[in-house]
């Protein structure tokens, strides 16, 4: 193991968070907050400076990465990441237990969404940036944006890092340099950002939020872009107009989207995009999705919360496909109040994800794809065991190691949510009734934290969509597990960002073994 190379990245890494939290420091002191809140980013970018800067003169023997240091690095990173981040929330005391500090910064960092926060309106501007900026900072990997400012390896090093930190089954160069193929896509990402906070400037501002409106904007663009989905008003994206609605979903479908498309659509080769399986299987379920569940709220909606107009359940189904299938997270409705076949279709959802080299999560419409074809191949070899696959996608023979290595991904994300049923399950907010205080126009009503709110709040967890249902629906949080359950949870929505393999190779023990 290249500890002194490990350790002088991280140091970069630890500067960079340092000089990031001088973002939510300026809000403090714009919104001229306590003394407190300006001390809660002055004192962790004061120790990240000093020990990124301590780490800067390590000389490591040797300049390359292996594989498996690559990927326990980048489960590193954001575990050191969000140990730092975590402070201002407790020294400013929005967010006092560390515990729970820790799991709300990994979920901004993973762009989860799930929260411990109850009150929403207690919490400072410089919190409410904190949380919401972590998600565009997550949302294309911080050690992609490295990969920009350090020297490219000849030995494939710095591949060994994007493929830990990238989303999908297969991961490549859009460009021949690795380098300018990161800063590619981030100047895509930056480009969608800054379209999407310009849009949202042109519609009214809230009822009584009226001199929030360029903060608030912000806070929307970068849960957007980042698919994080974490809220900053009362009922999430409720109290919005319907055209800022619609611009938030129809952005968070662009985010979910491959990113390496959008170059393509820059250099002039929109066939190819439309070509792409992925691509159109990711709008045909959107389509699909969108269609059965705006059915189920107009025409099966129960009484409990009254009818929807045909506007309004298009667009509360538009919003809600959007969030969940790119796992935001973000919520223009109680969906604990749906008809049965529009939540299950949103559970569904959630396990499928956006497409991979997106923001988004879960297991990726690629794997999707990748799985289905390998299926077919395994029964047709069954029926004619001469049978030659000729499967493809995306114009490339599917070879038997890609379709093993997603059915290996499938069954260790369905091993770990089991896993983390049995660790929830004997948490002791199981059988208790919570009181759920709605804001989509039912007032409160009670659920049974019980076995689907695990459910939902593992697999939430592990695909980075966020809120779940019943008891950590929309308008409830994560607050009332305990401090085990909420430890475990926030290393699952670590696992489920860098896809499974970094995590578990940074707790093999034959990782740290001597080269």
């Amino acid at each position: 193991m290249n500890f002194k190379l490990l350790g002088k990245i991280i140091g970069k890494i630890m500067i960079l968070e340092g000089i990031l939290m001088l973002a939510p420091l300026a809000v403090s002191i714009i919104y001229r907050e306590s003394v407190a809140h300006v001390l809660a980013f002055i004192i962790p970018t004061v120790i990240l400076a000093a020990i990124g800067t301590a780490l800067q003169f390590l000389k490591p023997e040797r300049s390359s990465l292996y594989q498996k240091e690559g990927f326990a690095l980048v489960a590193l990173v954001w575990i050191i990441m969000t140990l730092f981040g975590a402070l201002p929330f407790v020294i400013n005391r929005d967010i006092p237990n560390y515990i729970d500090a820790c799991f709300e910064i990994m979920s901004g960092f993973t762009t989860t969404g799930a929260s411990i926060i109850v009150d929403i309106t207690a919490m400072s501007h410089s919190t409410l940036f904190w949380r919401s900026f972590s998600h565009w900072i997550g949302g294309m990997g911080i050690l992609a944006f490295v990969l920009i400012f350090i020297p490219e390896s000849k030995d494939g090093s710095s591949m060994h890092l994007l493929r830990a930190e990238s989303p999908g089954p297969q991961v490549g160069k859009i460009v021949s340099k690795m380098k300018l193929t990161t800063g590619i896509l981030y100047l895509i990402y930056f480009g969608l950002t800054v379209a999407e906070f310009t849009i949202l400037m042109l519609d009214a501002p809230i009822p009584g939020y009226e001199s929030e409106k360029v903060f608030f904007s912000m806070l929307a663009t970068f849960g957007c872009a980042g698919t994080g989905g974490f809220g900053f008003l009362p009922g999430s994206m409720e109290l919005y107009s319907p055209f800022s609605q619609y611009v938030m979903a129809t952005f968070l479908y662009f985010f979910g989207i491959n990113f390496g498309l959008y170059y393509l659509i820059l250099i002039g080769k929109l066939r190819d995009v439309i070509r792409s399986e992925e691509f159109k299987t990711y709008l045909l379920i959107v389509v699909v999705s969108v269609s059965l569940i705006f059915v189920s709220l107009y025409f099966r909606l129960g009484n409990m919360t009254g009818s929807y107009t045909a506007e309004e359940a298009f667009r509360h189904a538009y919003f809600q496909v959007a969030s969940i299938m790119t796992t935001a997270g973000f919520t223009t409705a109680d969906y604990n109040l749906w008809p049965m076949l529009a939540k299950t279709l949103l559970v569904a959802l959630a396990f499928v994800g956006g497409m991979a080299g997106s923001t988004a999560g879960g297991m990726k419409t690629s794997r999707l794809v990748i799985a289905v074809k390998g299926a077919y191949i395994n029964v047709r070899k069954l029926i004619n065991p001469r049978y030659v696959p000729k499967a493809k996608i995306e114009g490339k023979t599917l070879e038997e190691d890609t379709i093993n290595s997603v059915f290996s991904f499938i069954t260790l994300y369905f091993f770990i949510i089991i896993a983390t049923l049995i660790v929830l399950s004997v948490d002791p907010i199981n059988g208790q009734t919570v009181v759920i205080s709605s804001e989509a126009g039912v007032g409160e009503y009670e659920v049974t934290h019980g076995f689907f709110t695990n459910f939902s709040a593992a697999v939430s967890c592990i695909s980075n969509v966020g809120p779940g249902f019943e008891a950590v629906g929309p308008y409830a949080s994560y607050a009332l597990y305990n401090p085990i359950s909420k430890i475990f949870l926030t290393l699952l929505m670590l696992t489920g960002r860098l896809e499974i393999l970094p995590v578990l190779i940074l707790f093999n023990h034959r990782t740290w073994k001597k080269i």
